[in-house]
This record gives structure tokens, sequence and C-alpha cells, in this order.
């Protein structure tokens, strides 16, 4: 008689904002706002009246203006020692940075940010539709640099919608599963190198940055990873999912072991998850807010030089840029260099 199968789920839990996360991931939240028609400013063409306009995260109405006053989203923020991995499944975020970059990005793009020794930028969410709604729908995920890489040049890679893998695959009956790979390979589909610096780029940290959309009752595995990795799968979307013997009910985070098969199946309702995977960096993290070192010594010096030197200032007009009413996405760089998608 064979023996039985490993369980593959150690823990689950409701999920939180943010998202629970495991080294070397950070953090890892779900912005998920549907806004209504736009104004001639890319606000939202409604009242902003009830809201605690810089710190609206209750969600009215089906929205959040965020930090934003005027337009939603980010204004101009810094970070230091980590990487910020936007993967935008719908909606256009405007970038602007610090080193005189911008860039326009969405409908399935990524942008792959190193903050390394520092960096200010804003992320708005500029709604150009003034007929009809504009609904955003991104993941931002902290992913940690290792001590020997905090201080690395500042650096963000674009991974346009048509650079990232992505695979349909079937079940015995035939019901779908579709995956995209923002990071980690799996089968024949590799995606698009990280930027130089990151710990993903590394060949040994077996990081995997997947979406994985289950059609109604379809089944499938998971494969193992490294023993010793970390595994998080988020199910985000869904009445409920089962992983072996196991009935998961909806919006969980669910830790898993990373060197055995998770065997999946969706309820009637299908399912959407968000598979986070990597080695751990196994480093002390000392945080402060949008900084992230090895010690509150590294945090209080951190803290002190921008103080000092706003980690090169703000070259922008206004703290909250938005790139103009054409939805065309772009790059560019801060040689000037303009990059578009293919």
């Amino acid at each position: 008689m064979p023996p039985p199968a490993v369980d593959a789920v150690t823990k689950f839990e409701p999920l939180r904002f943010p998202w629970q996360t495991l080294d070397p991931f950070l953090f890892c939240v779900h912005h998920d706002d549907n806004y209504p028609a736009a104004n001639a400013q890319f606000g939202p063409a409604a009242s902003l009246e009830g809201r605690n306009l810089g710190q609206d995260f209750t969600v009215k109405d089906g929205w959040r203006m965020y930090h934003g006053h005027v337009v939603p989203g980010f204004p101009s923020h810094p970070h230091r020692g980590f990487e910020t991995v936007t993967v935008v499944r719908n909606g256009l975020i405007d970038h602007a940075d610090s080193l005189g970059a911008a860039a326009r990005y969405g409908h399935g793009d990524v942008q792959w940010l190193t903050a390394g020794r520092g960096i200010q930028h804003a992320e708005m969410f500029p709604l150009l539709d003034r007929q009809g709604p504009n609904p955003i729908d991104f993941f931002q995920i902290w992913l940690n640099l290792p001590r020997a890489d905090k201080m690395v040049a500042p650096h963000f890679k674009m991974l346009w919608a048509d650079t990232i893998p992505g695979a349909t695959e079937h079940d015995a009956q035939g019901r779908a599963v579709e995956l995209r790979l923002v990071a980690g390979q799996h089968a024949a589909h590799v995606p698009p190198t990280p930027p130089p610096s990151s710990w993903a780029t590394r060949a040994d940290t077996d990081v995997a940055i997947w979406t994985i959309k289950l059609a109604p009752g379809a089944q499938w595995t998971l494969p193992p990873a490294a023993a010793g990795s970390n595994r998080m799968l988020y199910f985000f979307a869904g009445d409920a999912l089962q992983i072996g013997t196991r009935t998961i009910p909806a919006k969980q985070a669910i830790q898993l072991r990373a060197d055995v098969p998770a065997a999946l199946q969706a309820s009637a309702q299908g399912a959407e998850l968000l598979l986070l995977q990597g080695r751990p960096i196994g480093e002390p993290v000392a945080q402060y807010g949008p900084f992230v070192m090895n010690s509150m010594q590294e945090i209080q010096q951190t803290y002190a030089e921008y103080q000092r030197t706003r980690f090169g200032g703000w070259p922008w007009q206004r703290d909250d840029p938005v790139h103009g009413a054409e939805p065309q996405r772009f790059a560019k760089r801060p040689d000037g260099n303009v990059e578009k998608p293919g």
C-alpha cells in the first residue's frame, strides 16, 4: 500500500491588509478599485466629501483615493533597501521619480523597481475615461534585498505584458488553468530577467511570482519547488478551494510546503490565486515605513540622509504627476531614452 500523500498545507488564515508575507518578501497588497468616470483633472467625477483625503484607505462606493487628493494613488514618497514589483491586471499607473524617469504602464504590464540606496517616486492612477468607469486592479509586492545589495544604484525594468509568458493547461475534463509568470520558470515557459541586483536574478533563490486562474471545477497540481523555500498562495477570488484533502474558505493566505506538490481544485465559482515563493534571505530586517535595512542604526542613518538629500530631490512641478490624456504606455529613462511595448 503506498504511503499517504504529504499534506502541502502548513497553515492558512484570512487575508489581512496588507497580505501576510514570508522572507524574502516584505509586503503584498491587492488594490482593486472600481473608479467612476473621470473629471478633467484625471480624478473621479464624484464627490470626495466624507473621505479622509491624504489617508483614504476606506472602501467607499467601491474605491479609495489612498494618499491622493485629486488623482488617486501615492504621490511622491521615498524607498530604500528593497524592490517593488507592481503587477497590473487592469487599469493604468503613472510613475515619476527623483531620477527624472517617467512611465505609464498597465493592462498586464509589470514594473520591477530596485530602490537600492534610495529613490523617490510617485505612483498615480490616472482616470482617463470621462464617459464610463475606470477600474484598476493590481498587486504591489515588496521583495527584500540582501545586505550586499541594499545600496546599489536605483533602477527599474519594465516587463511589458506581451513579454510575460502565459501558459494554459487543461485537466482531464478539459477545464482550463491559466498561469502568468512574472518570475520563476514553469516547464518551458521562462519569464523576463529581473533587474540585475534583484534577489530573483540569482539562480539559486527559487523566486516565483505567478498568478493562477482555475476555471470552475478545474483541477491542477502546483509542482514542488526547492526544499527550504518559503511558499505562500493567496486565494483572493472564489468561494472555496480544495488543496489535497483540505477545504480552504474564501480570502485566505495559505502557507505551503514548497518541496511537495499541491493538488488544487476550484469550486463551481472558479478560483484566482497569487503565488509568492523564494529562498529566504535570512538576514535581520529593520523597517521604518518605506525604508528596509538590517539594523535600526542603518534606519536612523537612512532617515537622516533622506532629510538631507531627498535622494536626489524632486524634479517634477507637482508631487502627483500625471502623464496626459492619451492611454499609450511608455517608459522614459533618466537619460531621455523612451521605451514602448512591442
